[in-house]
């Protein structure tokens, strides 16, 4: 047995998350077609993959780590090219490498970074439906930016996490929460479009929906619903109830994923 680490990509428009579904059989997640292809060249033989986070529906990644034990002996090039030929075209893998003993694409991670794509303004372009959320309000950058300094540093996100988690903590390390606006160049200005807002987080783990509820936020004191105050009350709260109802899941892409270099 060959313990291997990918690097991927993927368009996560189509797909039902990372994760399979167990008994939903047709369900298409990205796990589940990876598992497929390796299992092809396992000689059907099932191969069990562990990914880095686990992507919601519609949620994207540049830089998602899977990890697996595959039974038959590969260099990791020619595995990077034969997954390739059998993966549908909205996922790709990047890089292929052995992994050392014990590497696991979760539990060895020691951050991730997600970034979040959200055009303003009345219209969106039909062309960016896929790849970024949309909220048809203008939104202030300074109080975006004073809301996203919020976020830094450990606190309790219970206010974040969705109904029914079963994460034993709700604590969280925070070392990056950055907004960015990106100024609409014509001829889009002409057509009503507005500016685009490009928010990174970084943290040594995220609970669901946590990042599209960070940008939920940053959206309702961008626009005047909320004060900066009152989201650092609902902040401590730690109730579901008092915070902002997340974004749509299509902006947001898991960037990267670090490890201790013990583990690289």
């Amino acid at each position: 047995m060959a313990l291997f680490r990918l690097t991927l990509a993927y368009d996560g428009t189509d797909f039902l998350g990372w994760q399979s579904q167990g008994r939903r059989g047709d369900a298409r997640t990205v796990q589940g077609v990876l598992e497929a292809a390796l299992g092809r060249l396992a000689d059907g033989a099932r191969v069990a993959v562990a990914g880095a986070g686990r992507t919601d529906a519609g949620v994207h990644a540049v830089g998602q780590v899977a990890s697996f034990d595959l039974p038959r002996e590969l260099e990791p090039g020619d595995l990077l090219r034969a997954l390739n030929a059998l993966l549908p075209e909205d996922v790709r893998v990047l890089d292929a490498q052995r992994a050392q003993a014990g590497f696991h694409a979760r539990k060895s991670a020691v951050s991730k970074l997600y970034r979040y794509v959200l055009d303003t303004g009345p219209i969106q372009l039909p062309a960016r439906r896929r790849i970024a959320g949309h909220v048809p309000w203008s939104l202030d950058e300074a109080r975006v930016h004073a809301a996203a300094v919020l976020s830094l540093g450990r606190h309790d996100f219970a206010s974040l996490a969705s109904a029914g988690h079963s994460v034993k903590t709700t604590l969280r390390t925070v070392t990056r929460s950055e907004a960015t606006f990106a100024a609409v160049e014509e001829p889009w200005r002409a057509g009503g479009m507005g500016a685009t807002l490009v928010y990174e987080v970084e943290a040594d783990g995220f609970l669901r929906k946590m990042v599209r509820s960070l940008v939920g936020g940053l959206v309702a004191v961008g626009r005047g619903a909320l004060a900066v105050e009152d989201l650092q009350r609902a902040l401590e709260a730690r109730d579901r109830r008092c915070w902002p109802a997340p974004v749509a899941a299509r902006g947001l892409t898991l960037v990267r994923v670090d490890y201790p270099s013990s583990a690289r």
